[in-house]
């Protein structure tokens, strides 16, 4: 994703990302969250895109932050949140039985499950609950399927709140199903 964005800023901007970098460096403030916040504000970059350019101003790729996918889901569950470790393992364990093609990505917040996007997330969103989230566009909410727009990115629109690994049920198994066979 970061190649195509790369690929596609001189296109989509007017500059490539060496331009991007030097005006940042120029023009920019000094921190990473302020560049890429003044990168929104003045030039109307998208979040990814202003984040990609503030990080390049560093010397740095955003694929740096999260090549420890381990370390970031070990800090995801560290202190009051180590307790629902297990509820994670039950949720991820079932996404992958869905097929060899999913592909669970350690963000800094939640794990994002793919197979060609982002059809799902698990998110320890509080102290004691495992949000699992759910690609589901145009599903009414219903039972334990809630809406959502705060888990795992942008593209989540449900969720199933898990507190146990039992809560990882059948009715759960069949929504990620779901979310999984609509992206295939």
């Amino acid at each position: 994703m970061m190649e195509a964005i790369k690929r596609n800023l001189p296109a989509r901007t007017g500059r490539t990302l060496a331009q991007w970098v030097a005006l940042v460096k120029k023009e920019g403030p000094g921190e990473r969250r302020e560049r890429a916040a003044w990168l929104r504000k003045e030039h109307r970059l998208g979040g990814t895109t202003a984040t990609l350019v503030a990080l390049a101003a560093e010397g740095r790729r955003p694929e740096d932050e999260y090549a420890d996918g381990e370390a970031l889901v070990a800090a995801m569950y560290a202190g009051r949140k180590a307790a629902l470790v297990p509820v994670h393992e039950a949720a991820l364990r079932v996404a992958r039985r869905l097929g060899k093609d999913v592909l669970a990505s350690a963000r800094k917040t939640y794990v994002s499950l793919v197979r060609n996007r982002q059809f799902g997330a698990i998110q320890p969103s509080t102290a004691d609950r495992v949000d699992l989230g759910l690609v589901l566009p145009g599903v009414k909410a219903k039972g334990r399927l809630e809406t959502t727009t705060t888990v795992g990115g942008g593209r989540v629109t449900h969720r199933i709140a898990l507190r146990s690994p039992k809560d990882v049920d059948n009715e759960v198994r069949r929504w990620l199903k779901e979310a999984y066979d609509r992206d295939a």
